[in-house]
């Protein structure tokens, strides 16, 4: 029984201005954050060889979703794509740089079965990481186009909420802020 920490980083941050996997550190951020995973998988896009520069040296599996530009569900199917004999996965983004291994850490407290579904929650508001135990892999593949990532396979397979806001405020960042 393994988990495998998946890191989606292939988005263009068009409102960003830049890759949000080359704005500051959160591609080192998102990846500590997965640090207790058996396996980190970083799942790359736009601007990924200057992504995989940043990644030398640590310890993950570099996978580029080829379709990364039609959004958020290629990443996924990339990334869920990659994984082999781990029983459950932990999917986070790039852009939550208030979200820590702490977070991480609470959703993996969860069961370690191929059934497990479940999620972090900000004051009852769903948000990331999402656990994924494998036998929901397939279904979230299939369901995941364009920028929806895995939420509609989500709302038809409603995971358990684990509370995190008293450790993050679980926002992903899109733009940078109005000097």
């Amino acid at each position: 029984m393994t988990t495998a920490g998946v890191l989606l980083a292939a988005g263009a941050g068009r409102r960003m201005g830049r890759p949000k996997a080359l704005v500051d550190n959160w591609l080192h951020h998102a990846v500590d954050t997965l640090a207790t995973c058996d396996r980190v998988v970083v799942v790359l896009g736009a601007a990924a060889e200057d992504a995989r520069d940043l990644l030398q040296g640590r310890d993950v599996d570099i996978v580029v979703a080829q379709d990364w530009a039609s959004g958020m569900g290629a990443s996924l199917r990339a990334g869920l794509g990659a994984l082999t004999d781990e029983t459950r996965c932990l999917v986070t983004l790039v852009d939550l740089p208030d979200v820590g291994a702490d977070v991480a850490d609470r959703i993996l407290t969860q069961p370690d079965t191929t059934g497990v579904l479940a999620r972090a929650a900000y004051e009852g508001v769903p948000g990331h990481p999402v656990l994924f135990g494998r036998d929901h892999w397939a279904g979230a593949m299939e369901q995941a186009t364009g920028d929806r990532g895995a939420r509609t396979y989500l709302r038809a397979n409603p995971p358990v909420l684990v509370e995190c806001g008293d450790l993050a405020t679980g926002r992903d960042i899109d733009s940078r802020p109005e000097p």
